[in-house]
């Protein structure tokens, strides 16, 4: 099971971890209303390398970013639940608009978005490749996204009384 980090321990935790010769991928999204698209996802950038770091969207920057509304889940839910995934290891809050400070100080080996992202618009790409890491992209889970999740739930349950 993941651990919840401050990023100043998540970068001691990551200089132990190269000392130790282990490859780190680094992802990172707000992971609201977790689904089996997240889940298969994370599982996928596990796979490329030793340990998996989830860099966690706060609840602020995730209202600058979605609007008002939005995260349905607060962080502290989100992060516990994702730290709870077996692919998971570490998961750390970034409050800034994109975790391009954390991806420089934590400066994982390998660098994961979704096939959404062209590689060039994936924010760290060029300070990881620099450094000799490596940029991915995996293929998304067709038909499973929070939006439809939460579309789905206002037209099946809009208006119902409890």
């Amino acid at each position: 099971m993941g651990r919840v980090l401050s990023l100043p321990a998540l970068v001691r935790r990551r200089r132990r971890l190269a000392r130790e010769g282990k490859k780190v991928v680094f992802t990172n999204g707000t992971f609201d209303i977790l689904h089996r698209g997240h889940v298969e996802y994370l599982a996928a950038a596990r796979a490329m390398g030793d340990v998996l770091i989830v860099g966690l969207n706060t609840d602020a920057s995730i209202r600058r970013l979605k609007g008002r509304g939005r995260p349905i889940n607060p962080g502290r839910d989100r992060a516990a639940v994702l730290a709870a995934l077996r692919s998971v290891d570490y998961v750390c809050f970034f409050g800034a608009s994109t975790p391009a400070r954390m991806i420089s100080r934590v400066m994982p080996d390998v660098l994961v978005k979704g096939a959404d992202w062209k590689t060039r618009d994936i924010v760290g790409r060029d300070v990881v490749a620099a450094h000799g890491g490596a940029v991915r992209r995996v293929r998304l889970t067709p038909g499973r996204s929070t939006t439809e999740i939460i579309e789905r739930v206002l037209r099946n349950y809009a208006g119902r009384r409890r």
